[in-house]
Parts: C-alpha cells; structure tokens; sequence
C-alpha cells in the first residue's frame, strides 16, 4: 500500500515538500539502499534527541562521543533507542541503561541484552559478543528521530505505534538508520532487514512474515551486513523466482568491471547469475534538510541466468 502524501508546509525559500513525498513521486528504486551494519550497539536514550542523539540528549555528550568512537572503531554501528508512548513513561525515575548487541551476519545472527546502573560502564561493556543475556526474540527498530529529519517522525513514529501495540517488547523507536527519502523506514534485527515506505497498514504483516523467516520484496531495501551491490542483485533474484525465504539466495562472488558488476548466488544447488549496471540518478534532494541537488547510487539489471553449480554431479 503506497504512503499517503504528506502535507507540504512553508520554507525559507518557499513550499517545503517532505523528502519521503518526493522520493515517492519519483519513484526512486528502495533495492540495494541499505546502509552497511554488520553488527549493533543499541543503547536506551530516554526522552529526547537532538540531531544527534548520542551528543544531543540525557546522556552527557563526552560519553557520547566516546560511546560512538569505540563501537565505530569495533565496526560497530551505535543506535540510541526508546520505547513508544506510555512503555516510554514507564521508565521515569529508573536509572539503569539497557544496551543490546546485535550481530547480523548471516549464520551469527544473535541478539544479547545487558544493563548497566551507571552510564559511564557501557564503555567497559564487552564488544565481542560475550557479554549480556542471549535472546531469541528480534529486534524491532523504527527510525522516528525527527531532529534529524521530519520525515522519519511523521511517518516513523505512527508506524512505531501500530508495532508497539502488536509487539510490545520487541518494538523500539531508534535514532537515524539512513534512507530518510524512504520513511517511514524500520530494521528488523539480528538478520538486518531494512525495509522502507513502510505503512501502519503493513508494519505488522511484514514482521510477520519475518517471524516465518520471509522478506516482503515490495518495501524491503536490503541485507544491512551484505553491500549494496549484493543487496540489489537478491532483490532481483527474489524478484525473478518467487522464494521470499531471508537465505535463499547465498552470495558467492561479487566482481565489478567498469560499471557493470556480476553477483554469483547460491539458490537450491544452482548457481545464480546476476549482472548489474551500476548507474546514477538525476540530481536529488534526498533528505527535508538537503539544499543542494546531488545524484545518488542506482542499479539496473542487465541480465541473469541460472546453472548448475560445479561439483554438484549434475547433468
């Protein structure tokens, strides 16, 4: 179901139109958008965040600062986090810091929680995945940080209600995930999912489906630990056959020559083939807050094909 417009409202320098308006209009291509992530530090920031929610917000911005550096330099990517609504108010006066570490790495997929009663410990929480109480319940990150870009709390934070009602304990509104021309945009962790233009309508169904181990094509963006180009050569791939399984399609080999790249997937004992052209879009702006036009990343299929993988014994 496609996003209802937002309405347009004054600027600076006349009509301002939402970036998630524009982008829909357009009709920019959501596969192969994902930004890169393959595992995740979220840490409980309550109340609110400025454009920067880990130097902006409750937590001393020092710490902050140190917070991001050390989960970056892990290659890491740190996420503040918050409940919806009234789950939100339930923490007033509490004084322990949740943290979780996710890893999204296909066949290391683990979601561990842990707690801390003093914000400065999270710098001696252990980043190597030792640390926190294993969980086998995903994660569900809504990106609602409007400080950042209003499109994301327009349409994210509706979006956060409709999952926090379905699922209570495994909804969060996040910081800044990328991809604001996309909102309302969510990822589904510990597999990465990212998904984009997502409605109050389907937020449910999607995760749903991702409970049973399914992607939904229509809104999903991309794999977060997998590249963009892989990303957009699944995308193609599930397109092509109908297998929406989340490991359907393996990637074996990722070759760029010029501006044209071959994907080689695994998918039920073939081998799939796919080439892309990699190509730019008309100059955009991609975000409420942009003022300068500039072009982003796009691919287009060129061909596929299928074959039996060698050393399968088949004819």
């Amino acid at each position: 179901m496609s996003a209802a417009a937002l309405p347009a409202t004054s600027g600076p320098t006349g009509p301002w139109e939402p970036c998630s308006d524009r982008s829909l209009e357009r009709g920019d291509p959501l596969a192969g958008t994902g930004g890169f992530g393959a595992r995740w530090l979220l840490i409980e920031i309550d109340g609110a965040w400025g454009t920067h929610a880990f130097f902006q917000s409750r937590l001393d911005p020092v710490l902050g600062r140190a917070l991001v550096r050390r989960a970056e330099a892990a290659g890491i990517r740190p996420v503040a986090i918050r409940r919806y609504g009234r789950r939100a108010d339930e923490r007033r006066g509490q004084k322990h810091w949740r943290w979780a570490l996710a890893d999204a790495r296909p066949g290391l997929e683990s979601v561990r929680w842990g707690a801390v009663d003093d914000p400065a410990d999270l710098l001696d929480v252990p980043l190597d995945g030792t640390a926190g109480t294993v969980s086998d319940r995903p994660v569900l990150l809504v990106c609602t940080h409007a400080r950042h870009d209003q499109c994301c709390a327009v349409r994210g934070r509706p979006v956060a209600k409709t999952l926090a009602g379905a699922f209570p304990d495994e909804t969060w509104e996040s910081s800044h995930l990328g991809g604001d021309r996309f909102a309302a945009t969510m990822l589904l962790l510990p597999h990465g999912l990212y998904y984009g233009r997502v409605s109050t309508t389907d937020a449910a169904s999607i995760v749903e489906r991702y409970l049973r181990g399914q992607i939904v094509e229509e809104y999903f963006r991309g794999r977060s630990s997998l590249s963009n180009v892989i990303q957009a050569a699944q995308s193609f791939a599930r397109a092509s056959s109908s297998d929406d399984r989340i490991d359907a399609f393996v990637p074996l080999l990722e070759e760029r020559t010029g501006d044209a790249w071959r994907v080689d997937l695994a998918h039920n004992g073939d081998t799939v083939t796919v080439l892309l052209r990699e190509t730019t879009s008309a100059p955009l702006l991609s975000t409420c807050s942009a003022t300068r036009p500039a072009p982003v990343r796009q691919f287009a299929l060129e061909s596929m094909s299928r074959g039996a993988r060698p050393g399968d014994g088949r004819r």
